[in-house]
């Protein structure tokens, strides 16, 4: 679909024009409209398929169309965490850079100067509030802020936000609202405590499900199995064969973070650790020396990588395997972007092959499983099971243990496909059951088109000369 179907402010198609977006995801096509209508929304997509746009969107077009408090916040952008608060707050300013809309990012880690500067923004009346849990709790209680007037309330990456146990904090922001207020929220993944979280805080949602899509075809995936004692000796002899650049390495845990970059430091590789117990400026720092070539190495954990956004990464390895596909897919999508190529290497110790099992069976073919080599001992045998076997293998002599990584199909083989995870998309409002178009291909972003090649639908408007942008950010 178009944006020109949609029913938004010139404006604000006036900003995707310069940014070159033309065709909606399949989640901003679905979502958009209900919003739109004032609708509370509940989405499920994996990140990366533009649901940013999705809610900012048709608020900035509401709010520009009128109607708001020119002296209040009239819309609050949850995030689980600092570096996506900046992410999303570089997109706003991007969306609303023809709008008479403003707004202010509100996030932990920084210095007083910074919190003083958030203090004026809200008091003054930003209309979109981005913002930590934390941060906003902490001028809650020193009463920096009034959300009393509040129109939109939204919460994006809600699972993560929840795993990182602000679920209460949500709940208590949740109370300085007023009592009509449209609520918008955006999960990649459905556990039960977003169900639970969303009959509490949404009324009569649209529901707008996307299927969980494969990895990009231009990703080489692989994988080794490994005791957990060999793994950070897997990593050394990869980056021994090649120079390491614009890796990312992701692990289970903080403290696994700080130990598996300790440990490549101390080998002599160039890397930096981004955990949560670094300060905003450390984290801005590693970021920047990151995009700058000046890292070649990158290990953090799954919730502070989610404001990593980096177009070249040559490779991801998976130091510890994640729990769910979803999980997977968002972590070897940081390679492979913007049409390039790019490698995934999952080190699968005997405790994670079922898990590892289950990932293969959502991608509905075997991952490539290569040798461990000789000279760091014995290797279990890949059984899809947890503990794998206790006959265990040496080097390339290891029995069943070929390149293709086939050794599991002599028992237990399903046929191809059984079992598979497979999810519907599914677009319904209320309590409606009607389907939203079948199979959507969802899209990593919104590609650019050529100029000339924009299609105007519905409006031929004339050139309007470029305002300066309204938004008060700091970020």
């Amino acid at each position: 679909m178009d944006f020109y179907d949609l029913d938004l402010n010139d404006l604000v198609l006036d900003a995707l024009d310069d940014m070159n977006f033309s065709e909606t995801t399949p989640i901003q096509e679905h979502a958009i409209p209900p919003i739109l209508e004032g609708r509370d929304v509940l989405g499920i997509a994996q990140t990366g398929t533009g649901k940013t746009a999705a809610y900012l969107l048709p608020v900035l077009s509401k709010l520009q169309d009128g109607g708001f408090p020119s002296d209040a916040v009239n819309c609050i952008v949850m995030s689980p965490t600092r570096e996506l608060a900046q992410q999303i707050d570089q997109a706003m300013q991007g969306f609303a850079y023809y709008l008479n809309v403003s707004s202010v990012a509100v996030y932990g880690g920084n210095d007083g100067v910074r919190y003083e500067q958030e203090k004026r923004g809200m008091q003054k009346g930003a209309d979109i509030l981005i913002a930590t849990p934390g941060r906003l709790i902490s001028h809650l209680s020193l009463g920096n802020v009034d959300l009393s007037r509040v129109s939109f309330f939204i919460l994006d990456e809600a699972d993560r936000m929840l795993d990182m146990g602000f679920s209460d904090d949500i709940l208590q922001i949740e109370k300085y609202l007023p009592r009509e207020h449209q609520t918008i929220m955006f999960s990649a993944t459905m556990p039960d405590k977003i169900l639970d979280l969303a009959r509490t805080i949404l009324r009569n949602p649209v529901e707008v499900k996307l299927a969980v899509s494969k990895p990009a075809d231009n990703i080489t995936q692989a994988a080794y199995i490994c005791y957990e004692a060999q793994k950070l000796k897997l990593v050394q002899s990869l980056f021994a064969q090649q120079k390491p650049e614009r890796v990312i390495i992701f692990t289970g845990s903080k403290i696994k973070t700080k130990d598996v970059a300790m440990s490549l430091i101390r080998a002599g590789f160039n890397t930096r650790a981004m955990h949560s117990d670094l300060s905003q400026a450390e984290r801005d720092e590693v970021m920047f020396q990151f995009r700058s070539n000046a890292i070649d190495i990158l290990v953090a954990t799954d919730i502070v990588a989610r404001g990593i956004d980096i177009d070249d990464i040559q490779l991801v390895i998976n130091f510890d395997v994640p729990r769910d596909e979803e999980d997977y897919v968002h972590r070897i999508g940081r390679t492979a972007r913007a049409g390039k190529g790019g490698r995934a290497i999952t080190l699968v110790s005997e405790k994670d092959q079922f898990y590892f099992r289950q990932i293969e069976r959502f991608l509905e073919h075997d991952v490539e499983k290569l040798e461990v080599p000789a000279e760091l001992g014995e290797a279990p045998e890949y059984t899809g099971r947890n503990g794998g076997n206790k006959d265990k293998q040496r080097g390339r002599g290891g029995k069943g243990r070929g390149r293709g990584g086939n050794s599991h199909r002599r028992r237990d083989r399903k046929p191809k496909g059984e079992n598979a995870t497979r999810r519907d998309e599914k677009s319904t409002r209320g309590s409606d059951s009607s389907q939203a178009s079948q199979q959507p291909q969802p899209h990593v972003e919104n590609q650019p088109v050529a100029e000339g090649e924009r299609k105007r639908k519905k409006r031929h408007r004339h050139h309007r000369p470029k305002q300066n942008p309204s938004n008060e950010s700091q970020a």
